[in-house]
């Protein structure tokens, strides 16, 4: 099974996620290409691949800018490539899983859902099986924001994703992957 890790982080919360998820796949003996979604244009093609990881930090509700931007080109390459067609056929062995980090100082979770859902669609237009939708608490990294990060309606995030956080990834990575063995 060829694995790719794809992801934006602006902060670094969603990078130790990111790199938790690399560990483990090596760790299971999976190759695995670990991809940070940069400014710089990104030539990638999604279906080389049997399982993503895709993920992002939460900005307004929204995974990153350049994270969206990269999935609005793909969906365009691959509409004229035909590989979207109506009702988006199932590729039996094309499994993804999104997730973000979040601080959801307003309204929770309910902050995150919408870039989750937002990173599933390339992949679900595709015919890959979105096999989970992770949600994993960050605190807020810049000054203006850090109060936040006790502030808000989490309570106090301070220092998350922690090690627990990262150990709760490890461990649904490793369930994931083995229920698509």
């Amino acid at each position: 099974m060829k694995v790719l890790n794809l992801y934006f982080s602006s902060t670094g919360n969603t990078e130790k996620v990111a790199r938790k998820i690399d560990a483990t796949v090596q760790e299971l003996g999976y190759p695995v290409d670990t991809i940070k979604i940069g400014s710089k244009e990104l030539s990638l093609n999604i279906l080389d691949y049997d399982f993503v990881f895709v993920g992002s930090g939460v900005y307004g509700q929204l995974p990153g800018k350049t994270l969206m931007d990269l999935h609005r080109g793909l969906i365009q390459s691959y509409v004229k490539a035909g590989e979207i067609k109506p009702t988006s056929p199932r590729r039996p062995s094309s499994h993804v899983v999104a997730y973000c980090t979040y601080g959801g100082v307003h309204t929770g979770i309910n902050e995150a859902i919408p870039a989750v859902k937002f990173m599933g669609q390339l992949f679900d237009h595709l015919g890959f099986t979105i096999i989970g939708e992770w949600y994993v608490v960050g605190e807020y990294k810049t000054e203006k924001l850090r109060s936040h990060s006790v502030g808000g309606r989490l309570g106090d995030i301070r220092g998350r994703p922690n090690q627990a956080d990262l150990e709760e990834v490890a461990e649904k990575v490793k369930g994931v992957l083995s229920s698509v063995e």
